[in-house]
């Protein structure tokens, strides 16, 4: 049996932050994760200033595709809105493999099937041993499942459902685009360009509301591409999107239980407004793994609730 003193279950942001900030503080841990890396993960995939002050990132130095935005084109109810800000979009495929590596502590291939607590350890699929376990995971995350979602089980109302797509384009237009309540849904979309060549295009909202009004998701997916080729920004294109939900920021009663955490989307930390995930992940991951080096207890009151103060306050200079 391979044993560690902490297992992180999920190798993306949350995961890999909370491992390199253990490891600078001199504590082995080891990342569990069903994919191999690099992985294709669908997001929007846009980071703020702080999240690289978090991170220790180097924009010199981030060896793959980074976009700056200086403006958001805000489309609110058909009226526009120039937004100054800085904002920045990577692909999720290139930043979480290059983060996963920086963190530089070993990362094992295994989809986690069981856990259990036996004299003061975390057994893993009979595989795996820990003193301490950290679930980032996702929202289906195990660590989750296990140990966390009899008390704090998952609000509906909460719930986020998407459609989106990634791919190679020649672009009509290098800005970044957000459209907001079109046709009354409780979400936006979104058209964010990325570097080398590919596009990022797609919508999410809330799914309690568009249940009560007897439609789906791909209904508002149909009506925004059309609208992405009525604006000329994508036209010809034979779109293969994929569906995911996860769910906005709540009062989580429990992140710790003993020595076992949960971190991200694991523990529902997605902004209440905009539904980012990356920020969050980023602070809970480090929170987490301080609270492990200091053996202080670990809170996720201080994670960032809210995107829309970091992109209407990080401006140009």
């Amino acid at each position: 049996m391979f044993e560690a003193e902490v297992i992180i279950v999920g190798g993306g942001p949350a995961g890999s932050s909370c491992a390199r900030q253990l490891k600078l503080g001199g504590i082995e841990a080891i990342i569990l994760d069903k994919c191999e890396f690099p992985r294709l993960k669908l997001c929007a995939g846009w980071i703020t200033p702080k999240v690289m002050r978090d991170i220790q990132m180097d924009i010199d130095s981030y060896p793959h595709s980074l976009v700056r935005f200086d403006r958001l084109n805000f489309h609110i109810r058909g009226f526009g809105l120039l937004v100054k800000t800085r904002q920045y979009s990577i692909r999720r495929i290139e930043f979480d493999h290059w983060l996963l590596e920086r963190s530089g502590v070993p990362v094992f291939h295994h989809a986690v099937r069981d856990i259990r607590r036996e004299d003061g350890f975390y057994i893993i699929d009979d595989a795996y041993r820990c003193k301490y376990l950290v679930g980032a995971g996702g929202t289906y995350c195990p660590v989750y499942r296990t140990l966390f979602e009899g008390i704090n089980p998952r609000v509906q109302e909460k719930k986020i459902v998407c459609m989106e797509e990634e791919f190679a384009y020649d672009l009509a237009d290098e800005r970044c685009h957000l459209w907001f309540f079109d046709r009354k849904l409780t979400g936006y979309s979104w058209y964010v360009p990325k570097g080398n060549g590919f596009l990022n295009v797609g919508i999410g909202g809330k799914f309690a509301g568009l249940k009560s009004r007897g439609e789906s998701i791909r209904n508002h997916w149909e009506h925004f591409v059309q609208k992405l080729a009525d604006l000329s920004l994508v036209a010809d294109s034979a779109f293969r999107p994929k569906g995911y939900q996860y769910y906005l920021r709540h009062n989580v009663e429990k992140v710790q239980l003993d020595k076992a955490f949960i971190i991200g989307d694991a523990a529902g930390l997605a902004t209440k407004d905009m539904g980012e995930g990356i920020g969050p992940a980023v602070e809970s991951g480090i929170a987490a793994a301080k609270a492990i080096i200091h053996g202080s207890d670990y809170s996720t009151h201080a994670i960032t609730k809210y995107s829309l103060p970091s992109i209407l306050f990080s401006r140009c200079s």
